[in-house]
Formats: structure tokens, sequence, C-alpha cells
């Protein structure tokens, strides 16, 4: 049965019903799948029962929270996604003429790259191509898959998702701040034991993976203020609530941050730039990939040798 869907599902037509397919795994029932892909619901139920015909397979199930999906359907989740990523891809590469930087390119980083860094480095390349989008993306601290929404990400630490093109840019290095006016009434910790009877800003015990990996253990007795982003501690650190870790070029841009504990809290995250290799052909996405690259290695103090065009990550 599933064989034979994969068998039949490189016909062109297939896409429409795939879409509506995933559009009803997403939405949960026919109406809202219908009203996402602005099409009338009998539609949608038409091309559900189109698949379930030329399958044999029972896709979803009734329940009284919606349309549940069952396990054949959850199985062909992923080539369904696959198509729906070419297809954008087709789109994306077919929006403008070959060569010409515009369009839009969306870019996956963390909360604090994505508001304290990249609006500086972008600015000249938006002054310098008017038709050219870029929509900045926050995700966690692993800066997002590479996924359908995404054309560029910026990681720290290597990312190990396939069929990735990406390149190291340098380190990012941390330490322990607090504001100038936060120290004004009470005494700088000389070590980690002395953060007794300070304010320690740190993270949720949900927090996503990479918000302190790495990081030498600030004592969770001690944290009375807790954020589940790298951009809620920087802003609780500026506004003087506390003792937390920044990244250290930020931190040298306000001189009311003070560095506390330097041989005992320092650590580093690498900083790497990832795209699809599908989007390798595309010069908005090679324009904004360099800009990226020269700007956020200048700021982490590390100047990268520029790529020639012909030696741009993933050229032929």
């Amino acid at each position: 049965m599933y064989n034979n869907f994969m068998q039949q599902a490189d016909l062109p037509e297939d896409w429409e019903r795939q879409r509506a397919f995933l559009a009803v795994l997403r939405e949960g029932s026919l109406s809202a799948a219908a009203r996402a892909l602005g099409l009338a619901q009998p539609t949608v139920r038409r091309r559900i029962e189109e698949i379930e015909a030329r399958t044999g397979a029972v896709l979803f199930a009734r329940s009284p929270s919606g349309l549940e999906p069952t396990e054949t359907a959850l199985a062909l989740r992923d080539h369904a996604e696959a198509m729906e990523r070419s297809a954008e891809s087709f789109l994306r590469a077919a929006s403008v003429p070959p060569g010409e930087i515009s369009g839009t390119v969306r870019i996956a980083a963390d909360t604090v790259m994505a508001s304290d860094v990249l609006p500086a480095l972008l600015a000249p390349l938006l002054r310098a191509h008017e038709r050219l989008r870029v929509a900045i993306l926050s995700s966690g601290p692993d800066g997002g898959a590479v996924q359908r929404e995404t054309d560029i990400a910026i990681w720290l630490d290597k990312p190990e998702q396939p069929m990735l093109v990406t390149r190291r840019i340098g380190s990012l290095a941390f330490g322990l701040f607090a504001h100038a006016s936060y120290l004004e009434a009470r005494s700088r910790p000389k070590s980690l034991a002395a953060l007794d009877g300070h304010v320690v800003i740190g993270t949720l015990p949900d927090a996503r993976p990479g918000d302190s990996d790495d990081a030498p253990p600030l004592p969770r007795e001690h944290q009375r203020l807790l954020c589940d982003s790298r951009s809620a501690q920087l802003g609780a650190i500026r506004a003087g609530l506390g003792i937390g870790l920044c990244p250290l070029p930020l931190a040298r841009r306000d001189p009311n941050l003070i560095r506390l504990l330097a041989d005992a809290v320092a650590f580093q995250h690498d900083v790497w730039l990832a795209y699809h290799e599908d989007l390798r052909p595309l010069a908005r996405v090679r324009a904004v990939h360099d800009a990226l690259a020269d700007g956020l290695s200048d700021y982490l103090g590390k100047p990268l040798q520029r790529l020639a065009p012909r030696s741009w990550p993933g050229a032929d």
C-alpha cells in the first residue's frame, strides 16, 4: 500500500493532493485546511479522498477534536514535505531573472543575533539593492533548522542537518556581566560561591538547548530571574536586575556593563552560516550570505577571507 503510493507520487497532479494532505495534517480539520489553502472545503475533501482511493489507505480518522492522522499519514509526512520544499525552491528560483539581486531572503538566527546584530550588518546591503527584501526570523540558539521558511540560518555550533552547505565564521565569546547600577549598592563577587546574596539571571530548566551549553554552571539556587532566551537575559542585565551571561562583543558596546569572574566564567560558541544546497544558484542568497559572512567575521573580531564567486560554498 505504502509502496504503491510512492510509485505513483511522481505525477504532477499529485502535488495538489499532497498539498491538501499536508494542510489537513497541520491544521487538524478540513475547514481549517481549506482556509489555509484558500480553497473550498469540498475541494480539500475530494483531494484527500483521491489519495485514499488510489492507495487504499485511510489517512485521517475522525475524533472529538477534529481529524487525527493515522500511522500511514504520519509515515508519509516527510515525503510530502520534501515535495513541498522542492516546489517552493522551484518558485524561488523562478521568481527573478538569473543573477539579479532581488526578491526575499529569509534568515533564521537566535534572538540576540536577530535583534542586536543583524540589522546593522544588513543595512548597507539593503541600501545597495533596492529590490532585495530580508526577513529576519528569531529562533532558538541553534538558529533553527533550514526548513521551507528559511533560506539562511546562523547557528551557534556546527549544524548536523543533512543537505546543508555550511561555513564556520568564527567564535562568539561569552562572559558574566552586571550593569554598573546593579553593582553600585553591592560588593562585586570574587568567586562563584560569592554569588550568594546576588540576583543571578539564569535559564529556565526547559530552555531550548544551547542557551547555556558549555557554560560553567551558575548555582541554580542563586538564580532568581529565569529566562527562556538570550535576548530576555540581556534585557534583564541591561536593566540592572542582576548578573548574567552576555556575548563579549555586545558588552563591549555598553560601558555600563561590567565583566565579573572572567577567569571562572568564559566560554565560546562557534558561529556557522548554513543554507540548503538547492539555493546556491540564487544571486540574492549569495549576496546576503556574503554580507553576513563579512559582517559577522568583523563582529567576532576575526577577519574572514572573502570567497571568490566561483568558490562560493556549494558552487560548481
